[in-house]
């Protein structure tokens, strides 16, 4: 009877066991197994499955434990009817084709307000499918420390940490995260925050959006860097607040007048995105100085503060902050994994008091079984470890882009980099990005074209990045050969 329904994976016991319920579970919802007719017995299931009978054992268990089947003395295995009870029959439906409610679906371009997808940028799916990935945010997943990984998501899964964790914590934080950020993450950006100024959050993303709804209004000017992050254009105009794009040099952002109208302003100091150039001390006091002289508040998203190749980094413009102006972000997707979706918000008390209540409001927190896990990778050092072999990786690939450009394309003005994860390239002045990104993408070569990073509407076109997070470094110099071959056709 169940033959049909069985398509098992050759893999350990374990998983064996896990796809035999999965299977049953889902044909008992969809009605393939009859109520009243006994299951195979684990015998005769087993041999025709051919796996052994103890996996067989576990999987009827592990279904009579979750209310999927009952066991009758000396009769077998049956679908538990109470399963069933909940679902709703679709081919029970009282109305008749006459009763069916009449009227008009509703014309959605009427009812939206705002629209996020208009100007989205445009990824490449699957970039993994590319011999050439010079793709930027990404993490080459040989460097996952799996083990690790593995080792603290089984910790954080303990009878005693389900039990720390599992109920609904309301606005709160894992406590061992907190303590790890405050103690080991944030003192090696020279900043010191009490607990009740650090919040969790869901990447940094989510982080920039509660600030922005909280301090801006139709009645503020927000300033944002030019080139800068797409996405947070989209998330200030939500706000209808005055966007201002702020211009940006070899040192960073610019101080000075463009600044003195700003309520509000968003910067990343460490490597500016996306040119990567390093902000220098003076111009962080400069801008703090400025900051308190003409009122704003500044957000400092410390982008790729960890993957620095110099003996001694730039503090954070946190760190030099003695009047509370500065609101920090700080993130672990461009070291850990970018698929955990955590960050985290550093700033006064006051405020952090009304975004946890923001946070509260949308999504409770975070959730907390992952937020276990990171404490525990952290406390034990794995982040660090890890860091160090991003850092070494990342010098090696950054020195491979650098002589391969110099060798390919040494018309390409380049501004120095120390650290990061990507190459920002000013390409020849005929170059239109946007068609070399799609010609390289046929010789599988995957770039971004820099003309997304503008808030202008007419931005330069022949800039582009090179990301180098995630390709391996024998093939950067051949990626980059294809690169250049498209560059100097596309100039003919």
């Amino acid at each position: 009877m169940l033959n049909h329904l069985f398509h098992l994976s050759p893999d350990s016991d374990a998983s064996l066991q896990q796809q035999i319920r999965e299977q049953i579970s889902t044909a008992i919802m969809d009605g393939h197994i009859p109520c009243n007719v006994p299951l195979p017995s684990t015998r005769k299931l087993a041999e025709m499955l051919h796996v052994s009978r103890n996996t067989v054992i576990l999987a009827y268990e592990h279904l009579i434990d979750d209310g999927y089947l009952i066991s009758r003395e000396r009769a077998g295995f049956y679908v538990n009817e109470e399963i069933l009870r909940a679902s709703v029959d679709g081919n029970n439906n009282q109305q008749t084709d006459s009763e069916e409610i009449q009227g008009n679906a509703p014309q959605w371009q009427n009812f939206l307000k705002f629209r996020p997808t208009e100007h989205k940028l445009n990824k490449v799916n699957r970039w993994q499918d590319y011999p050439y990935p010079f793709i930027y945010g990404q993490l080459d997943p040989k460097m996952f420390p799996t083990n690790h990984w593995r080792e603290c998501c089984r910790e954080s899964v303990s009878v005693q940490a389900i039990s720390d964790w599992s109920g609904d914590r309301y606005d709160e934080d894992d406590p061992l995260l907190i303590e790890q950020i405050h103690s080991r993450l944030l003192p090696r950006r020279g900043v010191w925050a009490d607990p009740e100024e650090i919040l969790i959050t869901v990447g940094a993303q989510h982080a920039l959006y509660m600030i922005l709804r909280l301090l801006l209004n139709r009645d503020a000017c927000f300033g944002l860097e030019e080139p800068g992050y797409p996405d947070l254009t989209k998330m200030a105009a939500s706000t209808e607040a005055r966007i201002k794009p702020l211009a940006v040099d070899g040192d960073g952002l610019i101080v000075g007048e463009q600044l003195s109208d700003c309520d509000l302003l968003f910067t990343t100091p460490s490597h500016q995105f996306p040119t990567t150039v390093t902000m220098p001390l003076e111009r962080r006091r400069q801008l703090l100085e400025q900051a308190s002289r003409d009122d704003f508040l500044i957000i400092e998203d410390d982008y790729e503060c960890e993957v620095t190749f110099a003996d001694t980094p730039t503090p954070a413009l946190k760190s030099l902050d003695k009047n509370d102006r500065v609101i920090y972000l700080g993130s672990l997707s461009k070291t850990l994994s970018p698929g955990l979706r955590v960050g985290y918000i550093v700033g006064p008390k006051a405020l952090i008091r009304e975004i946890r209540e923001f946070r509260r409001m949308m999504l409770r927190h975070p959730p907390m079984n992952n937020q276990r896990s990171i404490g525990l990778f952290l406390a034990r050092g794995y982040h660090d470890s890890l860091v160090r072999n991003l850092i070494q990786a990342y010098e090696a690939r950054w020195q491979a882009v650098g002589d391969a450009l110099q060798d390919c394309l040494p018309e390409s003005a380049i501004p120095p980099v120390f650290g990061g994860s990507a190459y920002w390239v000013k390409g020849p002045e005929h170059l239109d990005a946007r068609e070399l990104k799609r010609l390289a993408l046929q010789k599988g070569v995957v770039i971004e074209s820099g003309d997304i990073y503008y808030y202008a509407d007419n931005p330069p076109l022949n800039y582009f990045r090179l990301g180098y997070s995630s390709i391996a470094t024998e093939r950067i110099r051949p990626g980059i050969d294809r690169l250049a071959a498209i560059i100097h056709q596309l100039g003919e």
